[in-house]
């Protein structure tokens, strides 16, 4: 990744405190309820040990509660060894107001492990996760009622599954315990469709966008997603649902894909599930063959294409390249890959920005139905779908009835019956909710975008309708 070096361009927490204020500063919200909505309710750091290979390594950990305004504070767990507190900072408060954009009733959250996984063993990690989750869970950092965290950078639903099993051990009479962290595998009380939920999210956000003609004419492309050339930034869990869905379904071209060393590129279309497969086994993309490999990925971050898509690191666009970046179109999958600076100059370039806090909700939200789920003690669809597909034979069984009674000579094709007969699973109701929650979200952003003078973007608007939402949450509360 290319870091700027230019004095103006600010940290990662400045440049979410400046998002903030530009937004803040068109609201009518008291001084006071403005700073308690901004500031970082706590920030707590874990230092443990943990004997390993006939030595004793000390980690240090990190969770942050940016607000509280409604519980359980909800936010990821990265491991990497760059996470320190102005990061988790910066996540937690991104976490606060994407819950409060797609209106999932949590807190904002973030925490983090300096660690790189790549240098342990699992049987290794799996010790340290259940170290780091004795300390968290004694503190309740995590608690189903509390703090739920989920999956990020460097975890999965493995982690996830330690996690939920350490904090069970730990509380052996809470009959809620699985939910006390999301993305969790399926025989753990995990959920279908959280692997793929923000890459999902991104696609829906972008169908989205597509259905309002006059936003697509703010970027000059043509309507609708098929044949739209796209370059995705990171092909791990977030970038390469996207990229693969989008290609799949919409019939998008990915025509780049960055990675951390190195990038390729095919202007007829790369075959996302080939280069995934390569960087699996070779844990890089150096020496792919599919496509045209670029040793400097990065530059294909400028390179002309329709829809940008960066879907790993923050700051990855920043003043020392943003005037280059071609894209009239950038949908943000990561949290905060465009800096402060690099967001003005993008803007007036006129390039239109799809958000963190909108486009990569799907995580979130998807972890809500599997924390609801949890809680509730049964699968999505279990008590419906064989009522649904019953009532569905009998529309089927009647109008087979009176064709054949009246002799005209039509029949349903089998395609059409098994669709239709085929009561929703649990999948089909958690894309359907993502799905919905996504274009509500985006609508009442649009509103905002299209509906106020003063507003010209759609991240200013985004904020806006997260900070009024959390606001009202604090009023109610008798702040």
């Amino acid at each position: 990744m290319r870091d700027s070096t230019d004095p103006r361009e600010p940290g990662f927490r400045e440049s979410v405190d400046l998002m903030f204020n530009r937004a803040a500063a068109l609201m009518d919200l008291s001084p006071g309820l403005e700073q308690k909505i901004r500031v970082c309710n706590a920030t707590y750091i874990v230092r443990f040990g943990v004997r390993l290979r006939g030595h004793i390594h000390t980690f240090t950990g990190y969770r942050s509660n940016h607000s509280e305004h409604m519980e359980p504070v909800k936010g990821g767990i990265r491991y990497a060894p760059v996470v320190n507190q102005q990061e988790v900072e910066a996540l937690a408060a991104l976490m606060t107001f994407k819950c409060a954009l797609v209106e999932v009733p949590f807190g904002g959250a973030k925490g983090g492990l300096c660690i790189d996984p790549r240098e342990w063993e699992p049987y290794e990690l799996e010790q340290i996760t259940r170290r780091f989750t004795y300390e968290l869970a004694k503190r309740d950092l995590i608690n189903p009622s509390q703090n739920v965290p989920a999956p990020d950078m460097g975890t999965s639903e493995r982690e996830m599954a330690w996690m939920a099993d350490h904090y069970a051990r730990m509380n052996t009479t809470d009959i809620n315990a699985r939910a006390c962290v999301t993305g969790k595998p399926l025989n753990s009380g995990g959920i279908h469709g959280r692997v793929e939920a923000t890459g999902r999210g991104v696609q829906y956000a972008l169908r989205e966008f597509f259905r309002h003609p006059e936003d697509v004419k703010k970027t000059g492309l043509s309507p609708g997603l098929d044949g739209k050339k796209v370059i995705v930034q990171g092909l791990g869990n977030v970038g390469y649902h996207a990229a693969k869905f989008l290609a799949e379904e919409d019939g998008c071209k990915i025509v780049g894909i960055i990675e951390r060393d190195g990038a390729v590129h095919d202007e007829a279309g790369l075959d996302v599930v080939a280069v995934r497969d390569w960087i699996g086994r070779h844990g890089g993309i150096a020496g792919c063959p599919v496509g045209e490999f670029i040793e400097d990925g990065d530059a294909l971050l400028e390179h002309e294409c329709a829809i940008l898509i960066p879907a790993a690191l923050e700051g990855v666009i920043n003043l020392s390249n943003a005037e280059r970046v071609q894209a009239p179109l950038i949908i943000e999958a990561a949290n905060g890959p465009i800096t402060f600076g690099a967001d003005e100059v993008l803007r007036q370039k006129g390039t239109v920005i799809i958000p963190d806090l909108y486009a990569n909700a799907g995580g979130v939200t998807v972890s809500y139905f599997e924390w609801v789920k949890n809680l509730s003690h049964i699968r999505f669809g279990r008590l419906q779908r064989r009522a649904e597909e019953a009532h569905h034979l009998l529309l089927i069984e009647e109008l087979e009835r009176l064709s054949a009674d009246r002799n005209l000579g039509w029949e349903l094709s089998p395609d059409f019956k098994s669709r239709y007969l085929r009561g929703a699973g649990e999948l089909e109701l958690v894309r359907s909710g993502l799905d919905d929650t996504m274009r509500i979200a985006y609508q009442s952003m649009r509103e905002v975008w299209l509906g106020r003078d003063d507003v010209h973007d759609l991240r200013t608007a985004a904020f806006i309708v997260a900070i009024e939402r959390v606001a009202a949450s604090y009023r109610a509360k008798g702040l």
